[in-house]
Protein backbone atom coordinates (compact mmCIF):
# COMPACT_ATOMS: atom_id res chain seq x y z
CA UNK A 1 0.00 0.00 0.00
CA UNK A 2 3.01 2.44 0.62
CA UNK A 3 5.30 1.24 -2.39
CA UNK A 4 2.78 3.04 -4.91
CA UNK A 5 2.96 6.63 -2.94
CA UNK A 6 6.74 5.83 -2.53
CA UNK A 7 7.19 5.73 -6.65
CA UNK A 8 4.74 8.83 -6.99
CA UNK A 9 7.06 10.26 -4.66
CA UNK A 10 9.86 9.27 -6.33
CA UNK A 11 8.93 10.02 -9.76
CA UNK A 12 8.35 14.05 -8.67
CA UNK A 13 11.92 13.77 -7.23
CA UNK A 14 13.13 12.90 -10.27
CA UNK A 15 10.99 15.61 -12.65
CA UNK A 16 11.89 18.07 -10.69
CA UNK A 17 16.14 17.26 -10.29
CA UNK A 18 15.13 17.15 -14.20
CA UNK A 19 13.72 20.58 -14.45
CA UNK A 20 16.16 22.06 -12.67
CA UNK A 21 19.15 20.77 -14.72
CA UNK A 22 17.46 22.04 -17.80
CA UNK A 23 16.87 25.28 -16.07
CA UNK A 24 20.82 25.04 -14.75
CA UNK A 25 22.00 24.30 -18.39
CA UNK A 26 19.88 27.24 -19.81
CA UNK A 27 21.79 29.95 -17.00
CA UNK A 28 25.33 28.45 -18.29
CA UNK A 29 24.39 29.10 -21.78
CA UNK A 30 23.23 32.32 -21.00
CA UNK A 31 26.57 33.00 -19.46
CA UNK A 32 28.39 31.79 -22.10
CA UNK A 33 27.08 33.81 -24.66
CA UNK A 34 28.00 36.67 -22.16
CA UNK A 35 31.25 35.69 -21.46
CA UNK A 36 31.89 35.92 -25.35
CA UNK A 37 30.66 39.36 -26.16
CA UNK A 38 32.28 40.50 -22.69
CA UNK A 39 35.36 39.98 -24.44
CA UNK A 40 35.85 42.87 -26.48
CA UNK A 41 33.67 45.91 -28.38
CA UNK A 42 33.52 44.07 -31.51
CA UNK A 43 32.68 40.76 -30.17
CA UNK A 44 29.72 42.51 -27.78
CA UNK A 45 27.51 43.40 -30.99
CA UNK A 46 28.32 40.03 -32.78
CA UNK A 47 25.18 38.33 -32.66
CA UNK A 48 26.09 34.99 -34.60
CA UNK A 49 28.70 34.38 -32.30
CA UNK A 50 27.12 34.51 -28.83
CA UNK A 51 24.57 32.62 -30.25
CA UNK A 52 27.10 30.00 -30.80
CA UNK A 53 29.03 30.10 -28.00
CA UNK A 54 25.47 29.81 -26.35
CA UNK A 55 24.41 26.94 -28.15
CA UNK A 56 27.99 24.83 -27.80
CA UNK A 57 27.27 25.23 -23.83
CA UNK A 58 23.96 23.92 -24.16
CA UNK A 59 24.93 21.29 -26.91
CA UNK A 60 28.05 20.18 -24.74
CA UNK A 61 26.28 18.91 -21.77
CA UNK A 62 24.02 16.56 -23.70
CA UNK A 63 21.15 18.99 -25.04
CA UNK A 64 19.40 19.26 -27.96
CA UNK A 65 20.22 22.69 -29.53
CA UNK A 66 17.01 23.43 -30.85
CA UNK A 67 15.56 23.42 -28.02
CA UNK A 68 17.71 26.27 -26.93
CA UNK A 69 16.51 29.77 -27.71
CA UNK A 70 19.09 32.47 -27.34
CA UNK A 71 19.05 37.01 -28.13
CA UNK A 72 21.13 39.58 -27.09
CA UNK A 73 21.37 43.35 -26.58
CA UNK A 74 24.10 45.74 -25.41
CA UNK A 75 23.35 49.05 -23.79
CA UNK A 76 26.23 51.38 -22.54
CA UNK A 77 26.18 54.38 -20.15
CA UNK A 78 28.13 55.91 -17.10
CA UNK A 79 29.37 54.02 -14.54
CA UNK A 80 29.50 55.99 -11.27
CA UNK A 81 30.53 54.60 -8.17
CA UNK A 82 29.11 50.98 -9.41
CA UNK A 83 25.88 52.63 -10.40
CA UNK A 84 25.04 53.26 -14.09
CA UNK A 85 23.22 55.48 -15.91
CA UNK A 86 22.14 54.06 -19.48
CA UNK A 87 22.01 55.94 -22.01
CA UNK A 88 19.34 57.18 -24.76
CA UNK A 89 21.15 56.05 -27.69
CA UNK A 90 23.83 53.41 -27.71
CA UNK A 91 25.36 54.26 -30.85
CA UNK A 92 28.95 53.99 -29.68
CA UNK A 93 29.41 50.40 -28.88
CA UNK A 94 32.12 49.96 -31.40
CA UNK A 95 33.43 53.25 -30.43
CA UNK A 96 33.64 53.48 -26.82
CA UNK A 97 35.89 56.74 -26.86
CA UNK A 98 32.34 58.56 -28.57
CA UNK A 99 31.11 58.38 -24.61
CA UNK A 100 31.69 60.97 -22.45
CA UNK A 101 30.51 60.94 -18.81
CA UNK A 102 30.59 64.01 -16.46
CA UNK A 103 31.67 61.67 -13.36
CA UNK A 104 32.47 58.35 -13.86
CA UNK A 105 33.73 56.23 -16.30
CA UNK A 106 32.08 55.14 -19.79
CA UNK A 107 30.85 51.43 -19.72
CA UNK A 108 29.21 49.11 -22.11
CA UNK A 109 27.26 45.90 -21.20
CA UNK A 110 26.29 42.64 -23.07
CA UNK A 111 22.97 41.04 -21.96
CA UNK A 112 21.91 37.21 -23.40
CA UNK A 113 18.92 35.89 -22.92
CA UNK A 114 18.29 32.00 -23.26
CA UNK A 115 15.50 29.98 -22.87
CA UNK A 116 15.30 26.36 -23.10
CA UNK A 117 12.04 23.64 -22.92
CA UNK A 118 11.86 21.26 -20.51
CA UNK A 119 9.52 18.36 -21.28
CA UNK A 120 8.51 15.90 -18.69
CA UNK A 121 8.93 12.29 -18.58
CA UNK A 122 5.01 11.27 -18.17
CA UNK A 123 1.83 13.18 -18.31
CA UNK A 124 0.59 14.22 -14.86
CA UNK A 125 -2.94 15.60 -14.57
CA UNK A 126 -3.22 19.96 -13.93
CA UNK A 127 0.40 19.60 -15.42
CA UNK A 128 1.56 20.74 -18.58
CA UNK A 129 4.20 18.79 -20.52
CA UNK A 130 6.33 21.56 -21.45
CA UNK A 131 7.83 24.35 -19.52
CA UNK A 132 9.72 27.64 -20.90
CA UNK A 133 13.08 27.87 -18.49
CA UNK A 134 14.20 31.12 -19.68
CA UNK A 135 17.31 32.58 -17.92
CA UNK A 136 20.02 35.80 -18.59
CA UNK A 137 22.79 37.47 -17.66
CA UNK A 138 24.71 40.71 -18.06
CA UNK A 139 28.31 41.50 -18.53
CA UNK A 140 30.01 44.73 -19.11
CA UNK A 141 32.44 44.02 -21.88
CA UNK A 142 36.55 44.90 -21.54
CA UNK A 143 37.35 48.29 -23.53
Amino acid sequence: MLLPMLLILLLGVIEVGRYAYIAILVGNAARAGAGYGAQSLPLSVDTTGIKTAADNDFQNNGQDVSNLTVSSSTSCGCDSAGTVTLATSCSTKINPSAGTCTSGHWVVMVSVAASGTFSSLFNYPGIPTSITVSRSDTERVAQ
